[in-house]
């Protein structure tokens, strides 16, 4: 029988977590397993893994074959490229510790990747944030003053009387002034 590295379904509807397990090809997909070796949430934000990597590579070097998501979720992880080194290493072509060397080195590169990505994430959100807090600071604004000029109490409105009053006695003396120029004339 050929044995596979495969997901093995669980959790509730919508919200799937998977098993990683080594099983027979033949087994039904969340039934009888070999072994657990892990399990993948892609339900977070990066997705979480926890996985036995040296179970993994275990069964990967006696020849167990992952399925394609399978590999997708090891070779993220850097299960396979630690199976290449080992491959390496059991050919003679390098020894255990440049092995261990270079993968401890692709590990760090990736770390300071996914730091990386994190942190881009999070100065967009907070662009993001600071952009709306701005636009609705402008709204606010606007809103405040639209509702101060409604309220204000019209004071040059009131002053106005008052100066037409005074402006108004002047005009009816030159009214009656020039009534009595009419009259002078008319005489």
């Amino acid at each position: 029988m050929a044995v596979k590295i495969r997901l093995a379904r669980r959790g509730r509807k919508k919200m799937a977590m998977y098993d990683i397990v080594v099983a027979e090809s033949v087994a039904p997909r969340d039934g009888r397993f070999i072994e657990k070796i892990g399990s993948y949430n892609p339900n977070t934000d990066p997705s979480t893994v926890v996985l036995k990597s040296d179970r993994a590579v275990h069964w990967l070097m006696v020849g167990a074959q992952p399925t394609d998501t399978a590999r997708s979720v090891l070779s993220h992880e850097g299960i396979l490229y630690k199976k290449h080194l080992q491959v390496g290493v059991n050919k003679g072509a390098i020894t255990q510790e440049q092995a261990d060397e270079k993968f401890s080195t692709w590990k760090d590169e990736k770390e300071n990747r996914k730091a990386g990505v994190a942190d881009a994430k999070t100065q967009t959100k907070e662009q993001a944030r600071a952009a709306r807090l701005e636009a609705e600071r402008k709204v606010n604004e606007t809103r405040a003053e639209a509702i101060a000029k409604k309220n204000k109490v019209e004071e040059p409105v009131a002053e106005a009387p008052v100066a037409d009053a005074a402006e108004e006695a002047p005009a009816v003396e030159t009214d009656a002034a020039a009534s009595t120029e009419e009259t002078t004339s008319a005489e």
